[in-house]
């Protein structure tokens, strides 16, 4: 009897329901699937809603916050300060891709998407949380000039310089994610079309697929450990700890601006990996778990970055209580 939803290239026996080359014309790969992440909470699912919809309003107004602060003040053009407007604008596109949807998932059950918008929903979100490793780095090098290269600090800090290392890093994030995304949507997918998750994450897709996955797998993890740039940060802040502690207290003081950076990328870092090895080894984690895992950590950042970022530079928070109070002082003058 032939499994309905499969199709198998020429020539190669299917590991679903034993079809061969002679089954190949009845049979057709999924091209529409259903994201059910949750699922477990049954009639609960929409409670959801609330705390998802918290999360991402709070995403968009610290990020959108912190970016009208250093665009609008010429006093904020400073590198550090780009970078961390740079990285308010990833935080602020990155949830557009997946949050929406899931909470329109959540309200009124809507969890239908087609192959191509699963597969450039996955692109978007790849492509974007590479670039967001990629200003991690230049923040660590940012780090780095100044404090251990303090009087060539701006010659290292330019425009140009800028570019020489974004472009080539851009070209490689978008090589690697198409040639992951490109596989995964060559794959003939017949074990069902139900993807645990609620938005499409590479691993939830490519287990749906008929045959050996593997190759998809390591191709999987080989792109996370290239566009993190774990290697590069790591050795960064190594170097920028092993300086301060020869240079006494002056050096001291300048750490402190890197101690938020790492309690971020290693968070980060953390719940991204459980993230992708919960989909790629044998684990008695809840399926809820690894869907809650695979979402906060597109989410986390995007909500507490621009917090721990943008606060602890002084030179923002003084900008952002000032019309902080400039705002209250108009609401008294309003109301009064």
């Amino acid at each position: 009897m032939i499994q309905k939803g499969c199709r198998f290239d020429p020539g190669l026996e299917s590991s679903c329901g034993g079809v061969t080359e002679q089954d190949t014309e009845l049979v057709s790969s999924h091209r529409h699937f259903v994201l059910d992440g949750f699922f477990e909470l049954g009639a609960l699912r929409p409670v959801l809603f609330v705390p998802f919809s918290i999360m991402f309003t709070i995403s968009l107004l610290a990020n959108s916050l912190l970016l009208y602060v250093v665009a609008s003040h010429r006093s904020l053009h400073s590198p550090m300060c780009i970078l961390i407007a740079g990285m308010a604008c990833v935080d602020l596109s990155l949830p557009l891709f997946f949050i929406p949807n899931m909470l329109l998932s959540f309200l009124f059950d809507w969890r239908s998407i087609s192959l191509i918008g699963c597969l450039l929903q996955m692109h978007l979100i790849h492509f974007v949380g590479a670039f967001q490793s990629t200003l991690l780095v230049w923040m660590a090098l940012d780090r780095y000039f100044a404090i251990c290269t303090p009087l060539g600090y701006h010659d290292c800090m330019t425009l140009p310089r800028f570019l020489e290392f974004i472009i080539p890093c851009l070209i490689r994030n978008f090589t690697l994610n198409t040639l992951m995304v490109g596989m995964a949507g060559g794959l003939v997918f017949c074990g069902g079309n139900v993807m645990n998750h609620c938005f499409c994450e590479h691993m939830a897709l490519v287990k749906l697929a008929c045959g050996n996955i593997t190759v998809n797998s390591l191709l999987g993890l080989l792109t996370l450990f290239l566009v993190a740039n774990f290697i590069f940060i790591t050795i960064s802040y190594i170097v920028i700890f092993v300086s301060v502690l020869h240079s006494g207290k002056s050096g001291t003081k300048a750490l402190r601006t890197c101690v938020t950076h790492i309690v971020v990328m290693v968070v980060s870092l953390m719940v991204a990996l459980i993230a992708y090895l919960s989909y790629r080894i044998r684990n008695s984690l809840p399926a809820a778990i690894q869907v809650f895992f695979s979402t906060m950590y597109l989410l986390f950042p995007s909500c507490f970055s621009p917090i721990i970022y943008g606060i602890p530079t002084t030179e923002i928070r003084q900008h952002i209580l000032n019309m902080l109070t400039c705002c209250r002082r108009f609401h008294a003058l309003t109301y009064s």
